[in-house]
């Protein structure tokens, strides 16, 4: 049912072995409590992501419990998940925002690649998800998570790091000491640790050490002939002057209570291009977090994973149609439902709830938005390097074979593309960079070549044709599956 849940047994926790339903509900007390722990769950990434991309933190956290709320009642309470804010995007925003984008063509292109989500969510729907396992097989997929993350790496190298080198290392540091040596649900808050961690660092390195001379991105704007100009651009630089690392000026200005500050999409046809490939990475993480729930309730949801797609996909528009990040099924709350067997949607309700009332606190939002460059260079490190590893773990999982020059061409071409951030100028004002060339590049490399492939298999390897490397031949014989072989 969508709302309206049965009460499990008494209402209390259940014995071990037996589970709670989506469509049922520990008492409203219970309840309320296993929402605060989803809250718990998916804050950390819901608000450090926004403050990476540059977006209102406040709204992204608001906007997240309105879009869980959408999404629940789309798929009719049979999937129970929260819908955080997406890493997918982390890369194509920080290729559009250096390219001169703002916020309102971040959130354009954002909202246009979430209405094509949508758009696959309803053709899955009807015919089957099939058809996308077969235009988006895994070495495809994995290559094109592996490129959003890796893209990043500049990013990391000439905005955050240098602003607080140390800082950065200390916050590095510690993440990895976190994931290592913790368990269970402090292993899950890494990154929300680590970033309160490198915050109070940088607090008391200003009182004790005092303030540190770096380039804020936006800030003390100079031109060639070092004069003050308005524009951030090639004749107008950002300079790097003497300021505290945190700077809590917004903080005390901010009221207790507000509405988040909204900003309505522009649409450019090359940031655009720049967010579209995000959407593969999210109908595989969909897929996969449906699969999850549905090998934990024991449920068949292959019948609403087009739903869920959809969801997500009209989650992301009305998130962004307002200037809010984008959106998409998370992990960590799967997690929780792991650790603690309770799979009512009543709690994702709750959980919903509370993220909008977090919304509406505009000094919280502002705390985050004052969160040190140097902090988020620390962070970032693992952070990006991370999504990248994503794309690592599908190819793993799904036993792609590098052996094969069909998989192993496209996919070294499109990384190196996206890596480089090498640009395809196709008319003056229409260039290919990136991410969105590195996809482009590994989809039809690998379909062209998969078509071209020859039936008997022997077609020239990339050391020497016809030869075989150490551990079997360099082209195997046709598989049942291209694109999924045991190497």
């Amino acid at each position: 049912m969508v709302i309206g849940w049965k009460l499990h047994g008494d209402g209390r926790t259940p014995p071990p072995g037996e589970v709670v339903r989506p469509d049922e509900r520990l008492s409203w007390p219970r309840t309320a409590g296993i929402g605060a722990q989803h809250v718990v769950a998916m804050f950390g990434a819901t608000f450090v992501f926004p403050v990476v991309m540059g977006l209102d933190p406040n709204l992204a956290i608001m906007m997240s419990g309105v879009a869980t709320v959408l999404f629940l009642l789309i798929v009719g309470g049979q999937v129970p998940s929260y819908l955080g804010t997406s890493a997918s995007f982390v890369g194509a925003v920080a290729a559009i925002r250096a390219a001169g984008g703002d916020s309102a063509t971040v959130t354009g292109a954002i909202l246009v690649a979430g209405l094509v989500l949508g758009a696959v969510g309803v053709l899955i729907h009807f015919v089957g998800g099939d058809v996308i396992h077969r235009i988006f097989p895994p070495v495809v997929t994995g290559a094109v998570v592996m490129l959003i993350g890796f893209n990043l790496a500049p990013v990391v190298a000439t905005v955050y790091w240098p602003q607080d080198q140390w800082v950065a290392l200390a916050t590095l540091a510690f993440a990895v000491l976190c994931a290592v040596l913790l368990r269970g649900f402090w292993a899950r808050i890494t990154i929300l640790l680590a970033l309160v961690f490198g915050y109070v660092l940088s607090w008391v390195l200003d009182k004790v050490v005092g303030s540190i001379t770096s380039v804020l991105p936006g800030q003390n704007l100079l031109d060639a002939s070092g004069q003050p100009c308005a524009a951030e651009g090639p004749y107008c630089v950002a300079t790097a002057f003497a300021h505290d690392r945190v700077d809590f000026s917004s903080v005390e200005s901010a009221s207790w209570f507000g509405f988040p500050s909204l900003h309505g999409p522009d649409f450019k046809t090359s940031a655009i291009l720049l967010a579209l490939p995000a959407v593969i990475a999210l109908i595989a993480e969909n897929t996969g977090h449906v699969k999850a729930v549905s090998a934990m309730t024991g449920d068949d949801l292959d019948p609403v994973l087009g739903r869920a797609i959809a969801a997500d996909g009209l989650g992301t528009v009305l998130a962004s149609s307002v200037g809010g990040s984008p959106t998409t099924t998370y992990a960590e709350n799967i997690g929780v439902m792991a650790a603690t067997r309770i799979y009512s949607t009543a709690a994702y309700y709750v959980a919903a709830i509370v993220a909008i009332l977090f919304g509406l606190c505009p000094k919280f939002g502002a705390l985050v938005a004052a969160t040190p460059g140097g902090v988020l260079g620390g962070i970032t490190v693992v952070l990006y390097g991370m999504i990248g590893l994503l794309g690592a773990k599908i190819w793993v999982e799904n036993r792609v074979d590098f052996a094969d020059p069909v998989n192993l061409v496209p996919v070294a071409a499109a990384i190196i593309l996206a890596i480089g951030n090498v640009t395809l100028q196709i008319t003056d004002d229409f260039p290919l960079q990136g991410i969105a060339l590195g996809t482009i590049a590994v989809l039809l490399g690998y379909h062209v070549l998969n078509a071209m492939r020859r039936p008997s298999g022997a077609g020239g390897g990339i050391i020497a044709p016809s030869e075989k490397e150490i551990g079997g031949p360099v082209r195997h014989p046709k598989k049942d599956a291209p694109g999924t072989e045991a190497g």
